[in-house]
């Protein structure tokens, strides 16, 4: 909602100085231009990213138009979730978590939290480590180590996205500059048409400048700055579950592995102690 906002903002105060300033908005409008720059950068991004990365970087930019996965109530399901299974272990041992971890669709605790289940990588994550402590034998620094990579082979998929779309950001202004340049070669070419055919086409090619620009550091950097600041608390969410298991590993009782995941989360989403009390006697 905020980028829609946002991009209206933009566009807003851009034709509204310009008309201030007695510019006509229909003279921005040179289909030439945008086509050679908007198919020039989309071409680009084609070359340097492979067709999975596109489609990830399109689910992305659409995933910035709906509400954000990480929330206040999506981190105390996941508190409630977590509490539930340990205790659940405590009490029947941990052999029996066993059923829950091979198939979470269908456990009678995890398929309580649709928000849980909709994060694939929270699933298996949770689920992968899970089986590590059913296995035993695994000291709890070692299991730390072994979550550490999970997150970081994650972290490096992840990030490429928003990698990339900085990558077409900062293409733009070159390529709206290429776009100029073949504007200027068309006002060569008609230079005996007179100063106004000239100016015509001056004006023409430099649209293709002012696009550019506009794209890069309007648009689609703006874009991409999101994306990662969204993929990085979406990582916290990991880490919330990562502080828990490693607490309950190491034996810890369950309303303390919760407190030790309470305390991971991003103080934005934070629930409170009491709110998290209240919510696991529910």
């Amino acid at each position: 909602m905020f980028v829609i906002i946002g991009i209206a903002l933009v566009f807003g105060a851009m034709l509204g100085g310009f008309m201030i300033s007695g510019g006509n908005p229909l003279s921005l409008i040179v289909p030439g231009e945008f086509i050679i720059i908007l198919g020039v950068a989309t071409g680009s991004l084609v070359i340097a990213n492979p067709l999975p990365v596109i489609k990830q970087i399109i689910a992305a930019v659409l995933a910035t138009l709906k509400p954000p996965k990480v929330s206040k109530a999506a981190y105390l399901d996941l508190l409630k979730m977590l509490y539930e299974l340990f205790q659940f272990a405590k009490r029947e041992g941990l052999i029996a978590l066993e059923q829950h971890v091979e198939n979470p669709e269908s456990s009678s605790i995890i398929s309580k939290y649709p928000t849980f289940l909709a994060n694939h990588h929270a699933v298996d994550f949770l689920c992968d480590t899970l089986k590590v402590v059913l296995s035993g034998g695994v000291p709890a620094h070692d299991l730390e180590e072994l979550m550490d990579m999970d997150l970081e082979a994650l972290h490096e998929e992840e990030f490429v996205i928003p990698g990339a779309l900085q990558t077409f950001a900062d293409a733009f202004p070159g390529i709206g500059i290429v776009a100029a340049v073949l504007g200027i070669i068309v006002t060569m070419g008609s230079i005996n048409e007179g100063a106004e055919a000239v100016g015509h086409h001056v004006a023409g090619a430099l649209v293709g400048t002012f696009l550019g620009v506009l794209m890069s550091y309007g648009i689609v950097g703006p874009i991409s700055s999101l994306v990662g600041k969204t993929l990085a608390k979406e990582a916290k969410y990991l880490l919330s579950i990562k502080a828990a298991l490693l607490s309950f590993a190491k034996g810890a009782p369950a309303t303390v592995a919760i407190e030790y995941g309470r305390r991971a989360i991003d103080p934005e989403f934070r629930p409170s102690f009491k709110e998290t009390e209240e919510n696991l006697k529910r």
